[in-house]
Order: structure tokens, then sequence, then C-alpha cells
């Protein structure tokens, strides 16, 4: 088949996917094989001509805004990370719901330095600081945030919380909300130009499913 005639899905691995094969399957978009049970990375699906490419969050943008899958399902806070111009964001998702919020130990220190804020948002802390006119030192972490401020590595963290336990487990509080966070729908500029026929109507349904 011509790919001008296919549609490739770009989603991200772990909870987004878990969450949003029920709402692509409303759409007839339901992988041939379920995703859990094999190890191949593009899965057909019962929808001739669409495929899913199952990628790490933090490519789902990158995939789509270079046309190596023309729409995507990728969360709010990866996107406002990365900040690409070359992508729509039509409909927001409502699946994967969590809060961005910066947090630290109850009790502040008094600092004669600037504040430390450990993260793997660099960006969107940076925004967020500049925001309220405060410049603040951002150490880049992948993972154990809440480790940073126990071992004095930082002041602040800024991280995803859902129920918020692992922050109270380490002794932790949020202090203040930055963005709350949900899955949205990207897709390719050019894409949604060249086979504007096939996509209209996925955004379309996609939008009165998640009203």
């Amino acid at each position: 088949m011509n790919r001008s005639h296919n549609l490739t899905i770009a989603v991200s691995k772990g909870r987004i996917l878990t969450e949003a094969l029920p709402l692509l399957t409303e759409l007839g978009i339901r992988p041939v094989e379920a995703p859990e049970q094999t190890r191949k990375l593009i899965l057909e699906t019962a929808k001739p001509g669409i495929k899913l490419v199952v990628v790490r969050a933090t490519d789902v943008p990158t995939y789509v805004e270079y046309g190596a899958a023309d729409l995507g399902i990728a969360g709010k806070d990866v996107l406002l990370e990365y900040g690409g111009k070359g992508l729509y964001e039509p409909v927001d998702l409502k699946i994967a719901r969590c809060k961005m919020v910066l947090a630290g130990p109850k009790k502040e220190a008094k600092l004669n330095r600037r504040l430390r804020v450990a993260t793997k948002y660099i960006k969107t802390t940076r925004d967020y600081f500049a925001s309220r006119g405060e410049q603040v030192e951002i150490i880049k972490l992948y993972g154990s945030m809440e480790l940073a401020p126990l071992l004095g590595l930082a002041d602040r963290i800024v991280d995803l919380i859902d129920t918020g336990n692992t922050l109270k487990a380490n002794g932790l509080v949020p202090l203040e909300l930055i963005t709350w966070i949900s899955s949205r729908l990207i897709v390719n500029t050019a894409a949604m130009k060249m086979k504007h026929e096939l996509i209209k109507p996925i955004i379309n349904q996609l939008e009165q499913l998640c009203k």
C-alpha cells in the first residue's frame, strides 16, 4: 500500500500505552498482537493501513516532528520539555493524569546561595522560575529525585506525582503546583496537510470520546 494511504501512530510505553489502547480500540485501531505479549515495537492493527510504534516517552515527539510517525500520544510533561515546532496538539486525551510539582522538606532552610533544584525537566523548571523572576541552580537527574534533598544534593525537586505517597515516605511534601499533566494527541504538521482526510476523522472521534 502506498505510504500516503498509511498512518503510523507513536505511543509511549507503559501507563500511557495501557490507557491509550481502549481509546484507540474505540476507533477500530486495535493491535493484532497484545503489546504485553510481544517484543515487536511496530504493531499492525485491525484497521488496514494503520500501525502503532511503541517507543520511549521522550522519543514520541521526535518521531512525530520528523515524520517517522504521523501522529503520537505523549504526556504533556514530555511536550513541555521538548518544545518542538513541527507539531500540532489537537486533543487532550485526559489519560495518564498526574501533576508536576515543586517539592521539598516541610521546613525551609535559610540559604546563602541560589536555590538548588533537582529535576529531569530542565526546560520546564527554568521557565517556571523565570516566570517568577527567580534564578535557581538546576541539577539534572534521571530518577529517584526524592534522594536529592535527603542527601543534600538539592534543596527542592521538580517531579511528577500521582498519589504523593513516595514524597511522603521520604519526608517531602508538595510545595507548589507547577501544572496538571495528561496525555495529548500530537500530529506532524506536514502529515496534517498531506493526510488530512485520514487524520481529521481520528481527531474528531477522539475529541468526542474525550469530552
